[in-house]
């Protein structure tokens, strides 16, 4: 994931920190700092008096002010260890009577790494003032003090101050100064905080929040994500519309992404590809659903769907691939040439799942003309969808290609041609695909070679099925696919049995 860095936190070079009053919340899970050091601490949720030292050597006194609790992992030799100077610069700070920068700047020498990082702690109690510990972080890192312990310390505190504002539903815009904040003290984690606070939104059950969080980081514009378009979720409208697809709201995260392009706000341009790959997941679950619907109606167990509604059907698939294309127009003319091979490939998959051929057809040779050729299986499928709907010309280019194709290649795109015959009703089309496989010299699949006999003993009473059948069975007898067979046809005419074999 991006850093804050990387995803252009901008801010005024003026801009000073106020003293925000944050409350700091009940630190749930304990942050210990590697054996090594031998400090973990855990915050508490005390109301007691404020906090005033009485006996700076008395480190035990400490321990059980307010809400700071050291445990076991501190021994006493680490107690003994503690100085002056430590409980010095508590009661100074707490004071805020000079900048923390010029207490710590005068005490440097006398404060140890341990001692720096419980000051920190300190400050993010419940209560206190997280000005102060953000104050006393950026003086860490200006003076290079912020190791690698202390920076995953100061982490933890901000994630539980930002989770807090988001349980106690504070206005974003907290959130977003608290963020803001962070930068600005120089605290970078390797990971984005803006897709942090989006997943705390989540977790917490206030995705609305999330929705409104991310509008005020693009209203005021404090994220530049920049888009490769290769797998990164690319800035806080990619990652809140991924996290919608991840619980399967695929039609909510596609219409995130849109509204917040017609308000007037801009998302980052991998949000467009996002939402565009919902659109094709929308496709996918609303076709199978049809398709179960369809089976029920079969089965008698619902009534056949009737006109009204196959229009209402129709009308959703065509909005969503509106959806689509409106999508891949912004992808494109914001993202420029270097999105044209994924926009189309998404486009491809959008038609495909919509059962389009002739627009997935247009989508392959868009792909081919940008120097991002299309998988083999993905010609078969729009082959198949093609010949479903017999459209003639685009089979006949789609099947131009077997003239370079292996013999196996040849045979999967004749299989997918017969299949796509046999789905749309097409079963003497299909017979012909079949009988040039033959003429190839190969060898169809023994469900292929069933389901297209099949389909014309059931219409043998049709004229002109009885030679497509018989033409048929007498391919496969020569080829040893299947044993001799009789036919029986009664002429009424002439009240007449005829036996071919």
């Amino acid at each position: 994931m991006a850093s804050l860095t990387d995803l252009g936190f901008a801010y005024s070079p003026s801009f000073t920190l106020e003293r925000y009053k944050f409350l700091a919340p009940l630190f749930h899970n304990s942050f210990s700092i590697k054996p090594s050091s031998r400090i973990s601490t855990r915050i508490k949720n005390h109301q007691s008096t404020s906090f005033i030292v009485t006996k700076p050597s008395k480190f035990r006194e400490f321990r059980v002010f307010r809400s700071v609790e050291l445990d076991q992992f501190l021994t006493s030799d680490d107690e003994d260890e503690m100085s002056e100077g430590f409980f010095e610069a508590i009661e100074e700070l707490e004071r805020m009577t000079r900048e923390p920068a010029d207490i710590l700047e005068e005490m440097n020498d006398r404060l140890s790494a341990r001692e720096l990082q419980l000051v920190l702690v300190y400050f993010s109690q419940e209560g206190r003032d997280s000005w102060c510990a953000l104050e006393v972080f950026e003086w860490l890192k200006k003076e290079n003090r912020v190791d690698k312990e202390t920076m995953e310390l100061m982490v933890s505190l901000m994630c539980s101050w930002v989770r807090k504002l988001i349980e106690e539903e504070r206005e974003v815009g907290d959130v977003v100064d608290l963020l803001v904040d962070m930068d600005c003290v120089g605290l970078k984690p390797g990971f984005s905080m803006i897709e942090k606070v989006i997943s705390l939104y989540f977790e917490t059950g206030k995705k609305e929040g999330a929705v409104s969080f991310v509008k005020e980081v693009l209203r005021r514009e404090i994220v530049n994500a920049e888009d490769d378009g290769k797998g990164q979720k690319g800035g806080p409208t990619g990652y809140l519309a991924w996290k919608m697809m991840v619980e399967g709201n695929y039609h909510e995260a596609i219409k995130l992404v849109i509204h917040l392009k017609e308000s007037g706000l801009k998302p980052e341009v991998y949000s467009y590809l996002i939402a565009m790959t919902a659109v094709v997941k929308e496709l996918n679950e609303f076709a199978k659903a049809l398709r179960r619907l369809k089976g029920y109606a079969r089965a008698g167990l619902i009534a056949e769907i009737d006109v009204e509604n196959v229009g209402l059907i129709e009308k959703y698939q065509s909005d969503l691939l509106a959806d689509g294309a409106r999508l891949s127009s912004w992808a494109i003319q914001e993202g420029g040439s270097s999105f044209n091979g994924v926009v189309h490939e998404r486009l491809l998959a959008m038609y495909i799942c919509a059962g389009r051929g002739l627009d997935a057809e247009r989508q392959l040779w868009e792909m081919k003309l940008v120097g991002k050729e299309a998988d083999a299986d993905l010609y078969d499928i729009v082959l198949a969808i093609c010949a479903s709907k017999k459209e003639t010309s685009a089979i006949s280019r789609l099947v131009s290609r077997m003239e370079v194709m292996s013999s196996l290649r040849k045979k999967k795109t004749l299989s997918w041609l017969l299949r796509g015959y046999i789905k749309g009703g097409h079963i003497n089309d299909a017979a012909e695909a079949l009988t040039k496989m033959l003429d190839l010299g190969l060898c169809p699949e023994y469900l292929d070679r069933v389901a297209v006999l099949q389909g014309l003993r059931k219409r043998i009473q049709q004229p002109g099925n009885v030679e497509a059948y018989i033409n048929l069975c007498k391919r496969l007898s020569d080829t040893n696919l299947i044993g001799p067979c009789l036919v029986y046809q009664y002429i009424k005419k002439y009240k007449l049995w005829i036996v071919i074999k």
